[in-house]
């Protein structure tokens, strides 16, 4: 599937301030950020004043109620 956003505000993780563009993504990889993308072809989504903040990684851990003592992301 090949998705344009249009005009997300993107915080990309790195500590910059956040800035607006959009991001087009074919499969599951972004394949571009820029301004102001043309895609044929390309699903379009207006995301306009929303937040984009691509590249999560969801830590799945069963230590949730021991992070505090342990200070790992894994359980004791």
């Amino acid at each position: 599937m090949e998705i344009l956003l249009k005009n997300g505000w993107i915080i990309d993780g790195t500590g910059s301030s956040r800035y607006k563009s959009d991001i087009a993504i074919k499969g599951n990889k972004i394949v571009k950020i820029g301004s102001n993308l043309e895609r044929d072809g390309y699903n379009i989504i207006d995301v306009s004043n929303k937040i984009i903040a691509p590249g999560f990684i969801d830590m799945h851990s069963h230590a949730d109620l021991t992070i505090l003592e342990v200070n790992k992301a894994k359980p004791p």
